[in-house]
């Protein structure tokens, strides 16, 4: 491989900060959802070409669809519940008295790992819990809880 000139080093280095500039500016306006030129316009300094200023937005402007649908596909992710099944069960023997004609919860999950982890194919795992009623009550009461923040988030 050839030396690279002094000059040629110094056109590189500029270059790797126009990108790193572009990219930063694109993350910025992607991440806050920025969809008007006005809004974009006004990330640029006072003193920056106008011309290339009314550019670079309108290549912004055209492309920020895409890059933001690219940049939610690539995000990780937790697992993804896909399915859930439950059935009561009644334990009519144990080796304690105490035990015995207990009600109790079979609940299964089914959950799908991040598609970007795993490549095309989603792999989905099933997850079988044995709860009693008062574990039941307790985990009812916390998704209760969750659902409340949840909803009161959503109306602000």
């Amino acid at each position: 491989m050839a030396a690279v000139r002094e000059e040629e080093f110094a056109a590189l280095q500029s270059l790797l900060k126009l990108v790193s500039a572009l990219r930063n500016l694109t993350r910025h306006v992607v991440y806050h959802g920025l969809t008007r030129a006005e809004d974009i316009l006004s990330l640029f300094p006072e003193n920056f070409h106008q011309n290339l200023k009314n550019l670079l937005t309108k290549i912004i402007l055209e492309n920020i669809s895409a890059w933001r649908n690219e940049a939610q596909a690539s995000q990780i992710s937790l697992p993804r519940l896909v399915d859930m099944d439950w059935r009561v069960d009644i334990k009519t023997s144990s080796d304690s008295i105490s035990r015995m004609a207990v009600p109790s919860c079979l609940l299964q999950l089914k959950i799908q790992e991040d598609v970007a982890l795993c490549g095309n194919s989603p792999v989905v795992s099933a997850v079988t819990v044995e709860l009693s009623k008062e574990t039941l009550d307790t985990m009812l009461e916390g998704l209760g809880r969750i659902r409340d923040q949840l909803s009161a988030v959503a109306n602000k």
